[in-house]
Formats: structure tokens, C-alpha cells, sequence
């Protein structure tokens, strides 16, 4: 039986057996209920931005809020297609450790991976803050909602959250038992189970949740060098959760959860060449010429892959929550314990091609991380009211970085100059270690301070200690005693050592004001300053005449990031229509990005600081529900981000030459950041009464995304085109729980890219990764 066919039977069986039990117990234990009407109003929900329960729409700050029954109508199931219905939040990964979630052009440090630097866009679950930007790339499973907050969320979440926040809660323990079982089929043998279950544990004093879900899928590439399937999905995650009521004012809530991923995965197709200022004979059509080369397509849509090394992309990552809940009358006291872990297990042929280039680069990882939040939050509606708390985290990260050479290397890397065996077998093996602790304290008060105006301002002070060694040796080849050839190999990798660290403290906060003319409509104003964490370059620095490593770059300081903010939210005929519009400008001092040292040693790309980086622009979010037979929404973010000031920036490829020089990107668009991007999209529905009473459904959701660069040097070789993708959906759903539809993703087949890079060395060999081709599948759903 081949791989896919064996798990379509494992997947099968699960969903059978999880849907079978979970509908038995659900059946003896519970009354039938209608299910959760879809797309009812996401302004409706109270969700907890400011740490404390209240409408979306009483809350002034941008954010966008999609409720279990939206993630459910949709079939949303990772952070990738959240990013479909919130166009402020773009999503890009290469692999799970190459993930780049912005909010507003912020937040990642654009087409890089460094273990030294934490994200922009804080990711948190149930309260839980986790580190690692691989955690965005896992499905979600069980969801009762997510926030996206958009801008610098630094007093209550603090110091990661320069370009916004993702927060998710999942659904909690109930004392009335329920489940809910889900299977899809699709193309390319797209399956997926989902199942929870719910209820009493010991009488109405401890209620327990079991939620699991798998995700497969054949690969979206065919590797024609194996004659296999590659980029699949192979994901499982199972979540363990139970609530102790000890009486009428605690509660505490402990989880566990434990998520895999074990696909064969990732590689990129041939997009291109891109002419660069090197000799012709250091240009890919020359390269490949000599060495007998030709792509398996000129086409990336063919989705024809030829690495020949071996690529996996294994992941781990769980951990523990306890949470504990105390009213004490006049104000709740929230504690928030959790401890996390991330394992990393990548292999990786990174020349893309079916030649023995590079043919090993990986970064293995394992990280730890624990957490420890203490809040305090005020009861009631009065005329002040405030949150203060405390937060402390800990992480260690343990890295060991390999990089090979093959046969083909020395030709395509360094010229016909140099014997054809100089980097056969030459390989880098390094180990990077890094600890971070940082501590917190904040407070945040709102005071009606007259009737229907409320003033709401924040501090957050940080204080953080990080400190790293990084050791790379060199080692394999051919036995080199001429100085030359040694110096050759090294310039593509050497030996090298370094240790550093550094303590900083900050204080960020906001400042917001806000009107409500009557109960339908809320004007606001706000001024707020986030901290980005500073970081250790933890892939090597760039060196300096003697070949030594330039330790003034080891160190890269923290981002601080100002955003002035004006908005709207409102309702309008009979609450029908939800009208949100929100308008900023935001500046980065210190922005954490790829440069390039100009100094008298060798120039190398490495992470350090730009001076300035601005981005503005307007957002709007409406949703329309004129009757409970239509449900629409219009979601436009309009974005306008530059590099204020980069004179030091890496070249794009186009003015490569020879050697590696320094540009001036200033004035350049901020990569990663399309200007127009929009969501849009509904349901109708028709009411069927009888026996079995239900309705019928019809919907459809469209993204548009205008054209962004790939690429931080903005070269126009990774300038991706503007796309719009339309997913689409019809079926029944009864009001005992069943559902069943069929759905469409990219219905129109639309040919797009989702990223694109560039081989190393500049050859100029433009690589990429298509986005998926028309699917169409089957949902079933039951829920008591």
C-alpha cells in the first residue's frame, strides 16, 4: 500500500472512530440544539483585548474578530487562511522556521530566519504567549475565536507585539456535555478529521475537553529526479483541557496540547532568471549550460520540482497552561502559568535544482520557553476602572546549524578558476545557543471622566536579559594547503567564534480617547509606543580584515515603534450594518532587517538595525446582515510602507556585480506589505421547515492582494504580482446539528505566486513557490 493510501485509511479510521464515539455519548447524554447560526455577527462577540470581557465594538482599538461558526463557514484552519479574511495580516513561510506573519507591513524581519530575534506579531493561545514564529504554520483546532489586534499591543501583551497581535482562545470545558465531529475529502486526497468532546468530569465541579485533529494532503509539487510528491501536509494536534470549579468566585483551567508535523516538505520551483552585473559566465545560463542543467519547466505552474537531496520538514511543539480565575468582589485576580516546547528536525536541498550545489542547509532547533502572567482586573462598571499585572518569560534556544557543498559547487560558486572538487564534501557544522529572561510590570486605567468620553491610558516597563555563543567549524573537501584555495573555501564558509550579551529596559504604553455620540457610534483617537525585543545575530557575523567575526555586530538593538491612530466603529439601520474605519501612521525607529556591512573585511548580508521605517494607511471592516437570510462583509486595508532610511541596505539582484556592495533603499516600499489588499465575501441562505428543518447555503469569500516584493533589497526579479483567489460553498444545515456542503478553493484556478527568492550565490536563478491549484472537497459535520 503506497504512502497516501496509507493515510487515507489511518485518517479514515480516526475520523470514524472519534465521530462514532464522540456522537454515541453526545446522543445519550444531551438534548438535540440548533447549531451555531453562521456568520452571525463578529461585533457581537466579547472578546478580551484589553484583558477583560467586552463587546468588539466597545472596544477602541483596530481589531478583527472571527468567531468559531466564521472559522467553521469558511473552513479556516490555520493562521494562513485567517490571513484570507483579515487583510491587514499578511502570511508568508518557505518552512515552518522561514514563517513570516506582519500586521501592517510589521513584525518579521522580512524573507529571514534568526534564532536571535523574536517576532513582531505576538502569537498567543489561551492567554499564552509562544516565542517561536513556526507556532503561526500548526493547525487550529477547537476554536471558540481570534483576535487580530492590530499596532503596537505593548501595554497589556507586551514587548513582541511592535506590529500587532494574534489571540486565540480555544473553546473551554462546559458542564453541558456537547461534541462535535467533522471529516473533509478533497483533491490531491486532501483529508481532514476534527473531533471534540465535552462534559462533566466530577458532578458540577471539574468539567474536561478532548479536542484532535489531522490534516493530510498529497504533495502540491512532483519531484521528477525521485518521482514523488512533495510540499504535502501531514499535520496532527490533539488538545487535553480541564476546568475546576473549587467554588461560586475560582475556577482554574489546566490544559495540555501536543501538535506534529511531519510532511515531505519544502522546496521551491524555477520562477526565472534574473540578470545580474556578474560576467555572463557567473550567470545561470552559462552556469547551467556547463554543468548540463536544465529546469524540469520554464513554467512554475507546472509545479515541477528536481531536488535530489532528501527534504523533511518535522516539527514539535506543546506544552502546559494552568490558569486561575479569583473574584474577589471588587476585582478579578488572573494568574496565567505555562511552559512550551519546540522541536525543529529540517532537511533541506537549498540550490532547488537536481545539481550538487548546496545540498544540505538545515538549522535544526529546540526550544523551551516558560511564562508566568499575574493580573488584576476591576469588577463593574465604574467610573474608573484599570488592569495591572506583572508578566516574567523564560527561553532557551539550542541550534546546530549544517551547511554541505557538493561536486557541482566549486563551478557554480566561485568559477572555473579553482579545481572542480574544491567544495565537493565541504561542509560548516555550528552550534548556537541563546537564553533570554525578561520581566514586566504594567497598569492601564479608563476613566469616564465625563458622560459618554473615556480616556484610557497605559505603561509597560520591560526589563529583559539575553545573552548567546555561537561556534562554527569547517571541515570535509579535499586536503587544500594552497593559501589561495583555503581562502577560497573559506569565503564560503569559515571557522568562527563569538559570545555575547546585553540587558535593556523600556517603558511603552498608549494614551486613547475615546466618544461615543450615542450607543451605536464610538470615535477615537490614540497615540501608543511598542518595544521589540533587541537581538543576538545567531548565524554568523560579518568579519573583518584579519577574518575575524566583527563583534560590534553581534548585538542588534531593539525596535521602537510610535503609531498615531484615529477610528470609527458604528452601526447604522437597526444595527444591520457594522461600520469600522480606522486610520494611522506608524514609525520604526531601529527597525530590525538584512544589511550589509561595508567595512574592510569581506561583505556579508547580516541582521542589524535601519534607522527608520514608516508605514500608513486606512482600514475599513463592514459587515451587512439585512435578514437572517443574508450575511455579507467588505474588509479593505490600504497600506503605504517605506524604508525612511536604509542607506546600508542589501543590494537587489539586479545590481549585483562582481563583488557584493551596500544600496541605498531609502524611499523603497517595505517588503512583504501589498498597498491594497481586500476581503470580501457572504452567505445566503434559505429557511426550510418539516421533519427536518434546516436551511440551505450559499456562499463565497474573495482576497485580493495587490502586488509586494519578495524580497528585502526590493529587487524587481521578487516583485510578486496582485492576485485574487475565490473559495465557494453550498450545502445544508440542520438545525439538529448535521451539515453537509461542498467547497471549492481557488475556484477560478488562479495562477499565483506566493513568494519568490533568489539561489544563493547570485547566480541568478529566481525560485519560488506557486500557490495551490482549484481544489474541490466535501465537508460533514455533526454537533450535539
Amino acid at each position: 500500500m503506497s504512502k497516501s493510501k496509507r493515510r487515507i485509511a489511518k485518517g479514515l479510521v480516526l475520523a470514524g472512530a472519534l465521530s462514532g464515539a464522540f456522537a454515541s455519548l453526545a446522543a445519550a447524554q444531551t438534548p438535540q440544539v440548533p447549531a451555531d447560526p453562521e456568520f452571525a455577527s463578529d461585533a457581537d462577540i466579547v472578546v478580551t483585548a484589553r484583558r477583560r470581557a467586552e463587546s468588539a465594538q466597545d472596544v477602541p482599538i483596530a481589531l478583527s474578530v472571527l468567531s468559531a461558526a466564521t472559522l467553521d463557514a469558511t473552513s479556516t484552519f490555520n493562521v494562513q487562511g485567517v490571513s484570507q479574511l483579515a487583510p491587514s495580516l499578511q502570511f508568508s513561510s518557505s518552512n515552518p522556521r522561514n514563517t513570516n506573519t506582519t500586521i501592517r507591513g510589521l513584525g518579521a524581519s522580512f524573507g529571514l530566519a534568526n534564532d536571535g530575534l523574536e517576532p513582531g506579531v505576538g502569537y498567543y493561545v489561551d492567554q499564552v504567549y509562544i516565542s517561536r514564529p513556526a507556532a503561526a504554520t500548526f493547525d487550529l483546532i477547537d476554536i471558540e475565536r481570534i483576535e487580530i489586534l492590530r499596532g503596537p499591543q505593548g501595554t497589556l501583551f507586551g514587548k513582541n507585539t511592535t506590529g500587532g497581535a494574534i489571540s486565540i482562545a480555544t473553546r473551554a470545558p462546559s458542564f453541558t456535555p456537547e461534541a462535535r465531529a467533522e471529516l473533509s475529502y478533497g483533491s490531491d486526497n486532501f483529508l481532514q478529521a476534527k473531533a471534540s468532546i465535552s462534559g462533566p468530569l466530577l458532578g458540577d465541579a471539574v468539567a474536561g475537553r478532548l479536542s484532535a485533529a489531522i490534516t493530510q494532503r498529497d504533495g502540491a509539487f512532483y519531484n521528477v529526479t525521485t518521482g514523488r510528491d512533495v510540499n504535502e501536509l501531514d499535520n496532527a494536534a490533539v488538545r487535553a483541557q480541564a476546568l475546576w470549579r473549587i467554588n461560586e468566585d475560582v475556577s482554574v483551567r489546566v490544559a495540555a496540547d501536543y501538535n506534529r508535523q511531519e510532511p515531505n516538505c519544502c522546496t521551491q520551483v524555477y520562477v526565472g532568471f534574473g540578470q545580474t552585473l556578474r560576467p555572463a559566465d557567473q550567470q545561470f545560463p552559462a552556469l547551467a549550460a556547463a554543468a548540463g542543467y536544465a529546469p524540469p519547466s520554464l513554467d512554475p505552474y507546472d509545479r515541477l520540482a528536481d531536488v535530489n537531496s532528501p527534504i523533511q520538514a518535522d516539527q514539535e511543539l506543546g506544552g502546559a497552561s494552568a490558569s486561575l480565575d479569583w473574584d474577589l468582589g471588587f476585582a478579578t485576580l488572573t494568574s496565567v502559568s505555562a511552559w512550551r516546547a519546540w522541536s525543529w528536525r529540517p532537511k533541506n536541498d537549498r540550490d532547488y535544482t537536481s545539481l550538487s550545489i548546496l545540498t544540505r542547509s538545515e538549522n535544526p532547533d529546540e526550544q523551551s520557553q516558560w511564562s508566568q502572567e499575574i493580573r488584576l482586573a476591576s469588577n463593574g462598571d465604574d467610573a474608573v476602572s484599570y488592569v495591572l499585572g506583572a508578566y516574567y518569560f523564560d527561553q532557551t534556544i539550542k541550534a546546530r546549524p549544517v551547511s554541505e557543498w557538493g561536486a557541482d559547487a566549486a563551478r557554480w560558486l566561485l568559477g572555473p578558476s579553482v579545481p572542480a572538487n574544491l567544495l565537493d564534501g565541504y561542509r560548516s557544522e555550528a552550534i548556537a545557543r541563546s537564553q533570554t529572561t525578561s520581566a514586566a510590570a504594567f497598569a492601564q486605567i479608563t476613566w469616564a471622566f465625563a458622560e459618554r468620553w473615556r480616556l484610557t491610558p497605559g505603561l509597560r516597563y520591560t526589563w529583559e536579559e539575553k545573552s548567546a555563543t555561537y561556534a562554527q567549524i569547517v571541515a570535509g573537501g579535499p586536503a587544500v594547503t594552497d593559501p589561495a584555495l583555503i581562502a577560497r573555501q573559506r569565503s564560503i564558509a569559515r571557522p568562527q567564534s563569538y559570545a555575547a550579551a546585553f540587558t535593556d529596559d523600556d517603558v511603552s504604553g498608549q494614551i486613547t480617547l475615546a466618544y461615543e455620540p450615542n450607543d451605536d457610534v464610538m470615535l477615537y483617537a490614540s497615540a501608543a509606543r511598542g518595544f521589540k525585543s533587541g537581538g543576538i545575530n545567531l548565524a554568523g557575523l560579518p568579519t573583518l580584515a584579519d577574518g575575524s567575526p566583527a563583534l560590534n555586530s553581534a548585538v542588534v538593538a531593539p525596535e521602537q515603534v510610535t503609531t498615531f491612530e484615529a477610528g470609527l466603529k458604528s452601526r447604522w439601520f437597526d444595527r444591520a450594518l457594522t461600520f469600522n474605519l480606522a486610520l494611522y501612521d506608524t514609525t520604526v525607529e531601529d527597525f530590525q532587517a538584512n544589511v550589509v556591512d561595508s567595512g574592510p573585511g569581506a561583505l556579508r548580508g547580516y541582521l542589524a538595525n535601519v534607522e527608520e521605517v514608516g508605514v500608513r494607511g486606512v482600514e475599513i471592516d463592514a459587515a451587512y446582515t439585512p435578514s437572517d437570510a443574508l450575511t455579507t462583509y467588505l474588509n479593505i486595508a490600504y497600506s503605504d510602507g517605506t524604508y525612511e532610511d536604509f542607506k546600508n541596505g542589501p543590494c537587489p539582484l539586479e545590481r549585483i556585480g562582481a563583488g557584493t556592495t551596500a544600496c541605498d533603499l531609502s524611499g523603497r516600499p517595505l517588503p512583504g506589505l501589498s498597498r491594497w489588499a481586500v476581503a470580501l465575501g457572504g452567505e445566503a441562505r434559505h429557511r426550510s421547515e418539516g421533519e427536518r428543518a434546516g436551511e440551505f447555503f450559499l456562499g463565497a469569500d474573495a482576497t485580493y492582494r495587490s502586488s509586494f516584493y519578495s524580497d528585502a533589497s526590493d529587487s524587481r526579479y521578487a516583485l510578486i504580482d496582485g492576485y485574487t483567489v475565490v473559495n465557494a460553498r453550498a450545502g445544508w444545515r440542520g438545525d439538529e446539528g448535521l451539515e453537509a456542503f461542498v467547497w471549492l478553493r481557488n475556484a477560478f484556478d488562479e495562477d499565483y505566486l506566493n513568494f519568490v527568492s533568489f539561489q544563493s550565490g547570485n547566480s541568478g536563478l529566481i525560485l519560488g513557490s506557486p500557490g495551490d491549484e482549484r481544489a474541490i472537497g466535501i465537508t460533514v459535520r455533526a454537533s450535539r
